[in-house]
């Protein structure tokens, strides 16, 4: 059943402060967009809304963006330019293109426009996040110009239709996994970074297309290892874990998993893994921590985790620190904001504890980004983390949203983040210490070499310590 939200107010302001905001909203919406631009049908746009949907957007900005210099973009003369194209929009999508190409040429994350059926939980093609909560237990990755299977949930549809890591998806439906490819790197070879990257804009547009009403199925044409063409009708699965909504952005399905690896020489490593920054699940991942405080070392697998609530953060670190620790600073129009993460000195069941003082990995990758990075970046700024896997997304600034005149949501940076030690993220990422490559041949042979190298170094820590 679709999971309708009530629609904001026009022109009210909602904000997510104290948070770097969800790029994975913003990135989801991506998805739904791709599709609705251009379709027919739309109801004649009034020059007057147009009109004022365009200013309201221009003056949030202008009044709002952390950078008085709107980085290096003549702000008044945009408006000018691109003013008598948006009053002279006849539909909703012509009005969306404008403000896009607005947003656009400020070449930074986390400036994005959701389109009001999608940021209201209205029923929108190309499966977004919200509509329906039902998946076939696939995630997928870009590795080269191939889209590949990243892993596949035990006990889901796509195990028990026999896919394996490493296979590579040629099509979902009536997408051509090919021509998905050509049409994000074409698209995205002069956006900024951050949720921009023809790898988000690839794995959140098929991904999508896995996405339906539990019950239902898709089609999908997979080559295997061995070369083969191989097509699986699946049958969606309810979403394993929970959706969670937040103000006037689109429903997150979000999702904890817990495991414990042991090798032959009796390490016991526990991983930890959480898809979104989202106060929902933050008790499921207090629990996790808390079952293994006696490991020799937990990993906290981020990968493919694309933000949420900053605030969260600070709270999560503290897990790890024996004593206060500054994370990072936001900057934003005369304020500024400091993340302090302080001890967690009581358990999930209001017990006193330690906070864990073993090895910490980080595993990241492409698809990591926001909070994610302002976490893992900040804990490797101070010394407590170990990062490992491939650089991140490097979208990395606080934002908050606006529900414009028309009922499309502007979300918009409010602010800049350094990490303790003066490092700025944003269009830069988090550097592995430890960078491991993604590669098909891995996935098809059974191995996470990041995980491999974050136990490896576990390992070597502990050995250390005796």
């Amino acid at each position: 059943m679709t999971r309708v939200l009530p629609r904001p107010q026009a022109g009210v302001p909602h904000r997510l402060a104290p948070l770097v905001a969800p790029l994975a909203a913003a990135a989801l919406a991506l998805a739904a967009a791709d599709h609705a631009w251009g379709q027919p049908g739309q109801q004649f746009l009034a020059p007057s809304l147009a009109a004022a949907t365009f200013d309201s957007a221009w003056t949030v900005i202008h009044r709002t963006h952390f950078d008085t210099t709107f980085n290096g973009v003549d702000w008044p003369a945009l408006r000018d330019e691109l003013r008598p194209r948006a009053v002279a929009a006849r539909t909703q999508d012509e009005l969306r293109a404008v403000i896009r190409e607005m947003l656009g040429r400020l070449r930074q994350s986390h400036f994005e426009l959701i389109p009001a059926e999608d940021a209201a939980g209205n029923e929108a093609p190309d499966g977004a996040v919200g509509v329906a909560a039902g998946d076939v237990g696939l995630e997928l990755r870009l590795v080269g110009d191939d889209v590949v299977v990243f892993r596949v949930d035990e006990g889901s549809p796509a195990a028990e239709a026999g896919i394996r890591p490493g296979w590579a998806v040629r099509a979902v439906s009536d997408l051509d996994a090919a021509s998905v490819v050509r049409e994000a790197r074409e698209r995205t070879r002069t956006r900024p970074p951050g949720f921009y990257s023809a790898e988000f804009a690839v794995v959140r547009r098929l991904s999508g297309r896995l996405l339906g009403e539990p019950g239902t199925t898709c089609r999908v044409v997979f080559e295997d290892g061995n070369g083969r063409t191989v097509e699986r009708e699946l049958r969606r699965r309810p979403w394993p874990g929970q959706p969670i909504t937040l103000g006037n952005l689109p429903t997150f399905l979000g999702r904890v998993e817990a495991a414990e690896v042991n090798d032959d020489a009796g390490l016991r490593v526990g991983v930890i893994r959480f898809n979104v920054w989202m106060a929902p699940l933050a008790r499921e991942i207090d629990e996790a921590v808390d079952r293994f405080r006696d490991a020799d070392g937990i990993i906290l697998d981020l990968r493919g985790n694309p933000g949420g609530l900053g605030a969260m953060v600070g709270g999560v670190a503290g897990h790890f620190l024996d004593e206060p620790a500054l994370l990072g600073v936001q900057h934003s129009r005369g304020a500024v904001l400091r993340y302090q993460a302080n001890p967690r000195r009581v358990n999930s069941r209001g017990e006193r504890v330690r906070p864990f003082a073993g090895p910490l990995a980080v595993l990241v990758d492409g698809l990591s980004a926001s909070a994610t990075e302002v976490f893992a970046g900040g804990l490797r700024a101070i010394g407590r983390a170990r990062v490992f896997g491939q650089t991140t997304a490097g979208g990395v600034l606080p934002a908050s949203t606006y529900t414009l005149p028309n009922g499309d949501v502007l979300m918009h940076a409010i602010g800049d983040f350094v990490t303790a030690n003066g490092e700025r993220l944003e269009g830069r990422g988090v550097v592995p210490d430890e960078p491991v490559a993604l590669t098909r041949a891995d996935l098809l042979a059974g191995r996470d070499a990041a995980l491999l190298a974050a136990l490896r170094w576990i390992g070597a820590e502990r050995a250390g310590d005796r």
